[in-house]
């Protein structure tokens, strides 16, 4: 099916526009294009059609896309109406793009099983738990041989019985 399209050309930020007609499977990037129709620039309005090839494009049967149309009714190469087209904002957009979440009637279809179809049941998931270290509340520690300093000779303390300490030592006088 032929199409009458925009291809773009120009530099970045400064777009130009040819009117050209080609398949419809072609991208219109490509540059495969059967004939070119016309010339559009959207920064100065400016626009410029071959009426005579569009018209015979269109009786062939070719289709103009909705910008193409729009642009060839406002520049009377061809009459009628106005095609209406909705941009969708980035705002409503990304709206859309989230998923909503069911009516609740919707819900009770859904996981309702129809008779004609067998439930899937879904396979067990074995969980691979860790192995958790047990500590011990009060396990014996291993006794780990220490070096000893050798002790200096201390000479045992003698306890003197509790009587001598309270009586003075008598001292002998001769």
């Amino acid at each position: 099916m032929l199409m009458i399209r925009l291809f773009r050309i120009g530099k970045k930020k400064q777009p130009s526009y040819k009117v050209v007609v080609t398949d419809k499977r072609n991208a219109p990037a490509r540059g495969r294009f059967v004939e070119e129709v016309g010339t559009y620039n959207p920064l100065t309005k400016e626009a410029a059609f071959k009426k005579d090839r569009i018209v015979h494009w269109l009786q062939v049967g070719a289709q103009a896309s909705d910008t193409v149309h729009n642009l060839l009714i406002q520049n009377k190469v061809i009459e009628g109406e106005k095609r209406k087209m909705t941009f969708k904002k980035k705002e409503e957009a990304a709206v859309e793009e989230t998923p909503k979440e069911p009516a609740p009637e919707e819900k009770a279809a859904e996981e309702t099983p129809k008779p004609e179809e067998k439930p899937i049941e879904p396979e067990p998931v074995k969980e691979e738990v860790p192995a958790v270290e047990e500590k011990p509340t009060e396990a014996p520690q291993a006794e780990v041989p220490t070096e000893e300093k050798p002790e200096e000779a201390e000479a045992p303390i003698e306890e003197k019985p509790a009587e001598a300490e309270a009586q003075p030592e008598e001292t002998v006088q001769s």
